[in-house]
């Protein structure tokens, strides 16, 4: 069953598509009992009998129907649809990537009113056993009062909720550009993952760049493991000191030598004037960072090897 404009799901009319993978397609929609827009994921037919996607998109389902939170889209509950479906509420707005690619870079106050809107729904969901894992401009959406909402759970984890193996990496990932250097090496990540995919949005915010290069995703991957960030300083001169102390510990390749939590963050974005001066590391001994390099260069190469074996075995 394809989905068309002007089509009927249960009572939603089909207005309009915005988003289309070839797991799933996402249609603006009008509930006929109440007028109102409404966001409808539908999987595509062939993904439903995928069982890790199957279990996966029930999972965000419930996580949506879990939490309650102004920055963090409703569920709406459809207790005998005629397919599988998800129905949130309509998110108005603009993405951070559109305002991005409009201003090229933000200002420090847009920054920081951005990053706390993002640190008080972090803050909720990790209390709630919530790690978003994809956390990325695209699903950042800034409405015109200023609000701000994080959108697609499509790969959240749930605290004590069944670990996907290291074969399905490929689908729990997350971008290239943002994903912690712990998930790169396959681990699940936690709260602390979904900070530093924040501080590579903060670097993001104030440059207009990225703190990592690479001419392809698993070399983005593999510079964050061997090397250390570009400074903010060098990627917008203008910048107020207090930023490169909170991405210096915000972007740390150890997880335990990040903020602890999204409040510790949120703290030093309100109060910059109680933010220590930042540090500079001492380099390290050159045959120190060979070793280093040759122990973790070949991470992504592994893990692009083990995704092309499960990929094949699973075809």
């Amino acid at each position: 069953m394809s989905l068309a404009i002007g089509d009927q799901l249960d009572h939603y009319r089909i207005e309009e598509q915005i988003a289309h993978t070839p797991t799933s397609s996402v249609f603006k929609a009008v509930d006929l009992e109440t007028g109102r827009n409404v966001a409808l994921k539908v999987p595509q037919e062939d993904a439903e009998a995928d069982i890790l996607f199957y279990d996966r998109f029930h999972r965000e389902a419930d996580i949506g129907r879990q939490l309650d939170h102004p920055g963090v889209p409703k569920v709406i509950q459809d207790d005998h649809p005629c397919r599988v479906y998800m129905a949130t509420e309509w998110v108005e707005g603009t993405s951070l990537r559109q305002l991005l690619h409009r201003q090229g870079k933000l200002t420090s106050e847009q920054t920081t009113n951005i990053a706390l809107a993002i640190c008080d729904i972090l803050s909720y969901i990790h209390k709630n056993g919530v790690v978003h894992r994809d956390l990325k401009p695209e699903n950042v959406v800034i409405s015109a009062d200023g609000s701000v909402k994080l959108i697609d759970f499509g790969i959240a984890a749930k605290a004590g909720a069944r670990r996907l193996t290291f074969g399905k990496l490929s689908q729990v990932m997350g971008t290239a550009d943002y994903i912690s250097p712990e998930q790169v090496k396959g681990q699940r990540g936690d709260a602390r993952s979904d900070l530093y995919a924040l501080g590579v949005m903060i670097v993001e915010m104030l440059s207009g760049q990225m703190p990592f290069r690479g001419s392809n995703p698993f070399a983005i991957m593999n510079d964050r493991l061997l090397n250390d960030p570009l400074p903010i300083e060098q990627l917008n001169p203008e910048v107020a000191p207090h930023w490169k102390t909170i991405l210096q510990k915000v972007l740390q390749r150890d997880p335990r030598n990040r903020y602890k939590s999204a409040a510790d963050l949120a703290f030093d974005l309100e109060n910059p004037e109680q933010v220590s001066l930042p540090q500079t590391a001492a380099p390290k001994p050159a045959h120190k960072r060979a070793l280093l390099y040759s122990a973790v260069a070949l991470v992504p190469t592994t893990l692009f090897l083990l995704l092309l074996l499960a990929r094949h075995f699973n075809s």
